[in-house]
């Protein structure tokens, strides 16, 4: 009798949903606390770092996302999806990851020679020191280099749905976290410190990730002068647009940085620490999503049905929390302190700006995990209009034009996004067709 209910049709999708509901809830119970921690981290630094401080703090977390994504300019994305073709291979899954980290160490040199001169103006424009700027692009380093390594050694797992070990490794490395900001913001209230203790536990964690990859991809290897050329060729569609993301992507921190003050940039900065929650959604989209999206068949119907149900679920969960939000603004403030009390509007701005850009990140993810990409002659011009015409209509001069600007070029770039994914997903042949043909 066991047996024969075992054997039931039906038996197939309540072990989907099992499977499921055990990897959003081991997923989301460990984000659940990493965002905590993370959360609880960024407010010790916002409440004890001086105005001043917390804006140099901010310019360098910015420059710092700036760095790694023009390191790497698509490598990551091209590994994904090079590896969700032979994922089940760890000789040739390990090949593509090591190609990978060779690409990124070359990108990475670069990304250093364009992005330090940069960083260190505007440190200076907002008036640190020659050496207080040294410090705090010095402490940037430790950081740089990790979280370059650390998004390839996660690939193995993530396409395995190895899923339990990754969220480990993240909670250990944000309590270490927690513990260097705990034991050195107190006695130490500036921005080169707050930079290098959010930085250095990130070491410990790229340890732990070799040691889990090197169970699903045999990474030790010399890099593969074929599997190199076909992600080249992927990051050269892909990296003039990761170029354009670089500075469109933070434009808000940028456009700020050049006509506002120092105390708007330290606003700007604390903002962002509230979009922190929208990190428990990154994380579960990474993790969970974009890998077994790489992974489907190239057939219409089953991209179309899983794409469309992604994108509903995504809308409304960031249709929630812009309502959450806009219903309780003084609560929510209060965790930054008297000095963000009146940002109330803003905050429900920067909060939609950034749900509505996750919206345009996730089809931006899925479909160049499948190795596609919009071609740059196309993406830039067009984005570049829209942040011309958006900036022409508002006063940017202020940090509630900013944000609005921001809130308009990310519902572009989300439309933009979605219609390509319909566009790509469109091209591709039914699995009944390519059988009859």
């Amino acid at each position: 009798m066991k047996a024969a209910v075992q054997n039931l049709p039906v038996h197939s999708k309540y072990a989907k949903i099992i499977e499921w509901g055990k990897l959003i809830t081991i997923t989301g119970s460990a984000q659940l606390i990493i965002q905590l921690i993370g959360f609880l981290s960024a407010i010790i630094i916002i409440r004890l770092l001086p105005t001043k401080e917390y804006a140099l703090y901010t310019l360098a977390n910015t420059m710092l996302g700036t760095m790694i994504l023009l390191a790497d300019g698509g490598v990551s994305t091209g590994v994904m999806s090079q590896g969700g073709k032979i994922w089940m291979d760890r000789e040739k899954l390990g090949l593509v990851i090591a190609t990978g980290l060779d690409l990124r160490k070359k990108l990475a040199i670069g990304s250093l020679i364009v992005a330090v001169p940069i960083l260190l103006y505007l440190l200076l424009h907002h008036g640190a020191s020659w050496l207080m700027a040294s410090l705090i692009t010095l402490s940037l380093i430790p950081a740089f280099f990790t979280s370059l390594s650390g998004t390839l050694l996660e690939v193995a797992p993530k396409l395995k749905q190895d899923i339990a070990p990754l969220q480990k490794i993240q909670v250990g490395t944000n309590v270490l976290r927690l513990i260097l900001i705990g034991l050195t913001i107190f006695t130490f209230p500036w921005a080169y410190i707050a930079v290098l203790a959010s930085g250095l536990p990130q070491i410990w964690a790229n340890l732990k990730l070799r040691k889990t990859s090197y169970e699903y991809a045999r990474f030790d290897q010399k890099a593969d002068p074929i599997i190199t050329k076909e992600i080249l060729a992927f990051v050269k569609r892909i990296l003039p647009g990761a170029i354009y993301y670089c500075a469109s992507g933070q434009i808000t921190i940028w456009l700020i940085s050049i006509f506002g003050s120092t105390t708007a940039v330290a606003q700007v900065g604390a903002l962002g620490r509230l979009v922190m929650v929208l990190g428990l959604f990154n994380v579960l989209f990474s993790t969970l999503i974009s890998p077994r999206f790489a992974r489907l068949a190239n057939d219409k119907r089953v991209l179309l049905s899983n794409y469309i149900k992604i994108q509903i679920v995504l809308f409304a969960l960031m249709a929630l929390i812009i309502t959450v939000v806009w219903l309780f603004p003084t609560p929510i403030l209060w965790v930054l302190g008297p000095s963000y009390s009146n940002l109330k509007n803003e905050m429900v701005l920067n909060i939609a700006g950034s749900c509505v850009a996750l919206i345009a990140g996730s089809s931006f993810s899925l479909y160049t995990h499948r190795g596609w990409a919009i071609k740059p002659i196309i993406l830039i011009p067009l984005s570049i209009a829209a942040i011309a015409v958006s900036a022409s209509l508002i006063d940017i001069s202020t940090l509630h034009g900013i944000l609005l600007l921001n809130l308009y070029v990310a519902g572009f770039e989300a439309v933009m996004h979605v219609l390509f994914s319909f566009i790509m997903i469109n091209k591709v042949k039914n699995e009944k067709d390519v059988v009859t043909e």
